[in-house]
């Protein structure tokens, strides 16, 4: 199982305090450190952005020249020929947040509130405006780069529903990932500051989303409240910690 990052530098450590303060203080106090927190995003966006385009030039150039034409088996990203990657480009990505599994199984806060920020950034690739894979990028004695290239399915999904579901910026939505779980979801904050969660496909099929919600007569597809999938995340994260190692 993959293990979360360890936070690294104190920008994150600062990160992490702010988040606190901001869950705790109350009316102007809490406005002030949720704008510190997200100036902060802002500045590690930029920077992980930067790392992430500059790796992903490398790499196109490099795959290019070592295997020429068409798409070899097994290949990370959703491309038929490898000259489309002088097209690709890296658009826009997210934090990674998760939540410690203990506080989960225990049920002490809120998903919004245990949630918790990794050293990982996930970057959408588009091939003219076609999602084609991730780019995950990771902080390491104070330097981003790409640790892995893949994700097409995941890449087209979030895409979708970042593209219905967010605003101009995105800045209302977390994509969050629960490692114990295998599963992964599009946090969504609406105008009125509720949080509701979109599953993406390794949620959905990790968690039998699709045939819960087809049980309970809805849609798949919908926007869901944590009470929705708590129970059969809760229990996916219990047997995974129960596995012996």
């Amino acid at each position: 199982m993959q293990a979360v990052q360890p936070i690294r530098s104190a920008l994150f450590a600062a990160l992490l305090a702010t988040a606190t303060l901001a869950l705790s203080a109350p009316g102007a106090q809490a406005q002030n450190a949720n704008a510190a927190i997200q100036s902060a995003l802002k500045r590690q966006s930029a920077d992980a952005l930067s790392a992430a385009q500059r790796d992903f030039a490398q790499f196109a150039s490099a795959q290019m020249h070592l295997r020429g034409g068409g798409s070899p088996a097994e290949f990370p990203l959703d491309v038929t020929d490898l000259q489309d990657l002088k097209n690709a480009v890296v658009s826009y990505g997210f934090p990674v947040y998760t939540v410690d599994p203990a506080d989960l199984v225990a049920g002490r806060q809120t998903l919004h509130g245990m949630a918790k920020l990794t050293a990982q950034w996930r970057f959408v690739i588009t091939l003219h405006d076609r999602p084609i894979g991730l780019a995950t990028v990771e902080r390491n004695n104070g330097r981003y780069e790409t640790v892995e290239y893949g994700g097409s399915v995941l890449s087209k999904d979030v895409d979708a529903m970042a593209s219905f579901h967010g605003n101009a910026d995105k800045s209302n939505l977390r994509f969050m990932r629960i490692y114990q779980a295998r599963s992964d979801f599009l946090e969504v904050v609406g105008q009125d500051g509720r949080a509701r969660f979109a599953p993406l496909h390794s949620a959905r099929e990790s968690l039998m989303l699709r045939q819960r919600a087809a049980k309970a007569g809805k849609a798949g597809d919908d926007l869901l409240d944590e009470s929705e999938f708590m129970q059969p995340l809760r229990s996916a994260v219990q047997l995974n910690l129960a596995m012996p190692r």
